[in-house]
């Protein structure tokens, strides 16, 4: 089960957030994830509290005010080529709603099963 977060400046309109949930989603279940496991959230932060460098590491030109970052965390044990596909779709997907690539940043987290409680306070699979 995945956890995405997603996080934006103000002010971010609802279709663009919707829009970058259901890239995500679509990606995740692209590779493979189970298409019910959808656990989201959009934090939406002023300029001064989400604050970022302009072209750290690698980027030709500045970072724009309508940046995303998708942090992503879901079990251990996903392959850089399971990775690498997600990303495929996922930039995909935001390109079909005019979204570049370039001015979106992906983190992948990864925890064991051991570390999520689902619900109950039950520990699946331990």
């Amino acid at each position: 089960m995945p956890l995405v977060t997603v996080t934006v400046r103000k002010p971010t309109p609802a279709t663009r957030k919707r829009a970058i949930l259901d890239a995500v989603h679509d990606a995740l279940v692209a590779s493979g994830v189970p298409v019910t496991d959808r656990f989201q959230r959009v934090l939406e932060l002023d300029a001064a509290d989400f604050v970022f460098d302009p072209r750290y590491p690698d980027l030709a030109t500045d970072r724009p005010e309508d940046f995303v970052l998708i942090e992503i965390l879901w079990s251990v044990g996903r392959s850089v080529k399971v990775k690498r596909q997600l990303l495929a779709g996922l930039l995909a997907g935001l390109a079909g709603h005019d979204i570049d690539g370039e001015h979106v940043m992906v983190v992948f987290k990864e925890t064991a099963w051991e570390n999520w409680a689902f619900g109950g306070g039950r520990i699946l699979h331990a």
